[in-house]
């Protein structure tokens, strides 16, 4: 098991920017305005042959009870829990304050094991700021730059002293199948976080009353039915006329990054006023990076009974209309507050991965397009002249794509939406992207080359 480190400290330290320099990526977001995370996000951080879960946390702050600052707060001190290690941060080019000598006393008294990071420490007033740090009780600490890397190699040598040196790898080690990524996306306020919150049967994601409380995509690892999942909270968005914080656009930024790294996408909606233009958008960009989406109707519990089989026929008629590449998708209806439903999600999830996965024999594809063309000829291309559709092969999976190869390079979007519709009705391909590309070229199974 690798082990578990918090980032703990008080707003704009830098804790994001740690996260960011340990695992590699720029995910979490980063601004200079204090405040911008709000949940604990887990990462895979190393240090060289160092391996370890980290979790950036917001920073901790003294507010009034059952505010969103004092539900932040809640969420930072249940990731001094979860973790084996916590680093706490402090601006060197500050010296110390009283929040920190607040929230080290805090950490003192939680009996963890305590890395203390005196951050941009490549600053030249930061020296005597750092020198500061021994008031605080925690030994010396780590002169350190989470911009610039300086003072890694004395992290890695803190942390290895308490949570002991890396294993050696094993040669012989299976490699373990793909783990499901499964993004939850939709508008604001619809219920993402408070969905993954039932799953989980604990407040391991904030939520409330406001609007765009959630601004990382948030990783949460979960077991259903003994297949591991990643769940990936985003943050709502927004028609972008109506996005004007930074913050917020690289909040929507991160959730068009996790729908690109997503399998499946839950494409949550309001039960009460589902099918927005804001969903259609949202869908078009679930479409354009071909993942595999389930459409999710929360607060279903809110819609009156006799109302429900009317609004599920109206929703499934619109899907199919405005989101042709979608076409059969499944509908799911819950209630996360109550609970109701909320595995059926990921029953639908897995099924969508499935098919998303799906590869057709060469042979049965091509039986197959003999028997559309046979059913309807293709429409005479350019100049009048004859198209010929010669064959059909799948390029890839995830999603279906397919390559058509004709004698020329040109086939009406009609015919080719004929086409996409067949595969997904007789191959079983609901809701999913469906890619045809067309190749113009010999037919190398033509023994007469036409």
């Amino acid at each position: 098991m690798k082990p578990t480190i918090a980032i703990l400290g008080r707003p704009n330290v830098g804790k994001s920017t740690l996260f960011n320099r340990l695992t590699g990526t720029r995910h979490a977001l980063v601004d200079n305005q204090p405040g911008v995370t709000r949940d604990r996000r887990p990462g895979d951080g190393s240090i060289g042959p160092l391996e370890f879960t980290i979790l950036d946390t917001a920073g901790l702050e003294q507010a009034e009870k059952d505010s969103l600052a004092d539900r932040m707060t809640k969420q930072t001190l249940a990731a001094i829990t979860d973790a084996d290690l916590v680093l706490l941060v402090f601006d060197a080019t500050a010296g110390i304050t009283p929040p920190d000598a607040h929230f080290a006393e805090i950490v003192r008294r939680s009996g963890k094991p305590v890395v203390l990071l005196a951050n941009k420490a490549d600053v030249k007033k930061a020296q005597e700021g750092a020198r500061e740090a021994y008031e605080l009780g925690l030994g010396a600490p780590i002169l350190f730059s989470a911009e610039h890397g300086m003072g890694l190699g004395e992290l890695y040598d803190a942390i290895v002293e308490h949570v002991g040196e890396p294993p050696e790898e094993s040669e012989d080690e299976d490699s373990t199948p793909p783990i499901m990524q499964l993004a939850i996306c939709g508008r604001p306020n619809v219920g993402k976080s408070t969905y993954i919150n039932a799953l989980l049967n604990e407040d391991r994601l904030l939520t409330g009353p406001e609007a765009g409380i959630t601004r990382d995509a948030i990783a949460v690892d979960y077991l259903y039915k003994d297949q591991p999942l990643k769940l990936v909270d985003t943050a709502g968005m927004r028609r972008k006329a109506n996005i004007h914080e930074k913050v917020e656009k690289l909040a929507v930024a991160d959730t068009r990054r996790a729908i690109q790294f997503a399998h499946v996408v839950v494409l949550m909606m309001d039960a009460t006023m589902p099918m927005e233009k804001q969903d259609l958008q949202i869908a078009d960009m679930i479409g354009e990076e071909g993942r595999a989406c389930v459409l999710v109707l929360n607060k279903w519990d809110q819609v009156a009974q006799e109302d429900r089989e009317p609004l599920l026929r109206e929703v499934a008629f619109r899907v199919d209309e405005v989101m042709p590449q979608f076409r059969d998708l499944p509908i799911v209806t819950i209630s996360a507050e109550h609970k109701k439903g909320i595995t059926t999600v990921l029953d639908a999830a897995f099924q969508m991965y499935e098919v998303w996965n799906q590869r057709i024999p060469t042979a049965k594809l091509n039986d197959w397009l003999a028997d559309m063309t046979a059913t309807h000829t293709p429409p005479l291309g350019k100049n009048n002249r004859r198209v010929k559709l010669k064959y059909m092969t799948q390029m890839k999976t995830r999603p279906p794509t397919f390559a058509l190869h004709l004698n020329m390079a040109h086939l009406a979007e009609s015919y080719r939406r004929y086409l996409i519709n067949g595969l997904r009705k007789d191959f079983n391909l609901p809701g999913v992207p469906i890619r045809v590309v067309l190749r113009k070229g010999k037919n190398p199974y033509d023994d007469d080359g036409r």
